[in-house]
């Protein structure tokens, strides 16, 4: 995300009207090649029903991946589009700004000028462009191919690569049994691949051999993420793929997965190297967009198939905009599955750096359940609950790199690492608040707090405050202090611990690190032992 998750908050908007009705609302991907935009209408349920689509093609990825710059000219056409996509909305009634998701993908983020892009853009039409990085796409893209994949029985149980190959990157998740084991994202694309072919006079089979060795750096990439410990199943989504398996299927109607056999998707993708684009639009009654780009990305799903000795390859007709739209309906909510999976990725963080399991994950729970019940107090949604946890459950992995400093070693780490789902900007946020579970309170001077814009500061605080409490009441490590109760009492937040009737250690570390809390709350902190009356 390339807002703060504190800055989102008032922003999200209920999955339906309050009158029952379906609620219309749009979604807009910016991406390397094309602007494309999907209406929808959400229903009470939280069924999500495609009214309208619209693409127009732009040259944002050509320009940005060459020199790093979007030119003025292609800023005014994307506002242009942007423009006429206001007007479509507002016959479909869509006016109100929450009904409306702008995204901006590789070729914005990578961009110097992304800023002055996304200015253009707000002035223009009053839409807020978000760049989302990698990681929101790979949430998002776990939110829309999670469904397909549990519906199906052989993907269900088994491990799947999940892999995307856009105009600028190719995103790739790791599944196995609904929980990903590993995700991440390659400067691999299709325009980019493109771009290796400028100014080249070759004959095609140098061509292709060219376009094959910059795939096979990444395919190899690819394997060292990849535990050969069990059968492998290929998923491709984009309509690279869609594009293919129409071709190639006569039975697919384009909903759910389909499986391509790897012989006729060979067939095809050497048959699309040799054709120029003029010859693609007319043969295959392909767009332009697809007739430039679906060569190079359909020999990356070849490749990688055929690394793997796969006998086919699945196709799902998800894409980034399913996924938004699927987002919108849950109301940005961060679901009980998205959630664990987060977790999981940080507990093998953890484990990569030797930290105290037990004593991360008993702190981590006592710092949910004082979340849940100081909500007054906080005012915080679920999404900074996921936040604290897993800064909880990562405050002590800088141990092993300098036990003096390992507050600070831990902000390090945590932020330049990759959990899933989590962006840099949420990152940054959990990296503060290990960071801030001992030692000095917050300070300006400190790096990264002080240019944090103040709501994110004060979500930082609040939650540093939390977590020190949390270490606290299991400053013994032993485990003991598991169920909590929370009143607020004479002006002072009382802890009682029900089933212990001495909680004199935990006391003492109660004393020495609950300041930030009153600090930041106006209370003081009293631990005492035994049930409330």
């Amino acid at each position: 995300m390339s807002q703060s998750i504190a800055s989102q908050n008032s922003e999200i908007a209920s999955p339906a009207t309050t009158d029952g009705s379906p609620r219309p609302v749009a979604v807009i991907d910016i991406g390397a090649t094309s602007i494309r935009m999907a209406i929808a209408e959400i229903h009470p349920n939280g069924e999500v029903r495609t009214l309208d689509t619209l693409v127009q093609s732009v040259e944002l990825g050509r320009e940005a991946f060459d020199t790093r710059r979007l030119s003025r000219r292609s800023i005014e056409k994307s506002a242009s589009v942007m423009r006429r996509y206001k007007r479509v909305l507002r016959e479909y009634g869509i006016t109100s700004p929450t009904d409306v998701r702008v995204v901006a993908t590789s070729a914005v983020r990578e961009a110097v000028n992304r800023l002055a892009f996304s200015d253009r853009i707000f002035v223009a039409t009053g839409f807020n462009v978000e760049s989302i990085d990698e990681a929101e796409v790979n949430r998002i893209t776990y939110m829309g191919v999670m469904p397909h994949l549990r519906s199906n029985p052989e993907l269900a149980d088994g491990k799947s690569i999940v892999v995307e190959v856009g105009g600028g990157n190719t995103e790739m998740l790791i599944v196995r049994g609904g929980n990903v084991l590993h995700s991440q994202s390659y400067r691999l694309g299709s325009l980019r691949l493109l771009r290796t072919l400028e100014g080249v006079r070759a004959s095609i089979a140098r061509r292709r051999s060219m376009l094959e060795s910059h795939i096979r750096r990444t395919v190899l990439q690819i394997t060292d993420a990849v535990k050969n410990d069990t059968s492998i199943h290929l998923v491709a989504l984009g309509g690279d793929m869609r594009f293919a398996g129409h071709q190639l299927l006569d039975d697919w109607d384009g909903n759910g997965l389909a499986k391509v056999p790897m012989g006729k998707l060979e067939k095809l993708t050497e048959k699309l190297l040799t054709l120029n684009e003029e010859s693609i639009v007319k043969r295959y009654n392909a767009n332009f967009i697809e007739a430039e780009l679906v060569g190079p990305a359909l020999l990356s799903y070849t490749l990688l198939a055929k690394h793997f000795e796969l006998p086919y390859v699945y196709v799902c007709d998800t894409n980034l905009r399913d996924g938004l739209l699927h987002d919108m309906a849950v109301g940005g909510t961060w679901t009980a599955d998205f959630r664990n999976q987060t977790v999981r990725s940080a507990i093998s963080l953890g484990r990569k750096f030797d930290f105290d399991e037990t004593h991360a994950r008993n702190v981590a729970e006592l710092s949910r359940k004082l979340f849940d019940q100081l909500q007054e107090e906080h005012g915080l949604d679920s999404r900074h609950e996921v936040l604290l946890f897993v800064a909880a459950l990562l405050h002590e992995i800088g141990m092993m790199i300098n036990v003096r400093s390992n507050h600070k070693h831990a902000l390090y780490l945590i932020r330049y690492s990759d959990l899933f789902g989590l962006s840099r900007d949420e990152l940054l946020l959990v990296g503060l608040v290990a960071r801030y579970h001992r030692r000095a309170n917050p300070q300006p001077s400190h790096e990264a707090y002080g240019t944090l814009p103040q709501h994110s500061r004060v979500v930082v605080s609040k939650l540093a405050a939390i977590l020190r409490l949390a270490i606290s009441l299991d400053d013994t490590r032993s485990g003991r202090v598991r169920e909590i109760q929370c009143v607020i009492e004479a002006k002072r937040l009382v802890i009682s611990v029900p089933g212990l009737d001495d909680v004199s250690l935990e006391q003492i570390a109660m004393r020495e690190n609950s300041g930030l809390f009153r600090d930041i709350f106006g209370l003081p902190v009293m631990l005492r032992a035994g049930r409330l009356e």
